[in-house]
């Protein structure tokens, strides 16, 4: 698939395994991995931290073959899934970060050009969750207050 906006080819990705048989190598249960996964997230980790450290650290390649649920699901269970989503909060620290650039740097386009691309995707994603009920349908983006969302 293209790129959005550089008009070049896509990139691929590695792919996971076609089988969706659990690793005989995995000695944690169900139950280990949840209790694991919410020790994480105490400690302030996002989803993505959670799911690389349990990959490199605890030898647990894919948390939903061995558990079932996927990391999100867990913590969803526990009600300890934060209000805002991982991806959407990573792109308002971004366009956080590009303001302060853009203020100190008045003539920077390239900046400006992708302060737009970056909000169309944030719009993108607030639609995308609105519809899917992740976000409450009052919830708005305002480019002014960025700084108040993010904690």
């Amino acid at each position: 698939m293209a790129r959005m906006y550089s008009r070049k080819k896509g990139k691929s990705g590695s792919k996971k395994p076609f089988k969706n048989e659990t690793r005989t190598w995995v000695k944690y249960k169900a139950k280990e991995i949840e209790l694991l996964v919410v020790k994480l997230f105490k400690e302030e980790k996002t989803t993505s931290e959670i799911g690389i450290i349990l990959r490199d650290s605890y030898g647990i390649p894919d948390v939903k073959m061995k558990s079932g649920k996927t990391i999100s699901q867990i913590l969803k269970s526990k009600k300890l899934l934060p209000e805002l989503p991982e991806n959407l909060k990573k792109l308002l620290e971004r366009i956080l970060a590009l303001q302060k650039h853009v203020d100190n740097n008045k003539q920077d386009q390239v900046a400006k050009r992708s302060i737009t691309l970056t909000e169309s995707k944030i719009k993108r994603l607030v639609k995308y969750y609105k519809r899917t009920g992740v976000l409450s349908e009052e919830w708005k983006y305002n480019p002014k207050r960025v700084n108040l969302l993010i904690k």
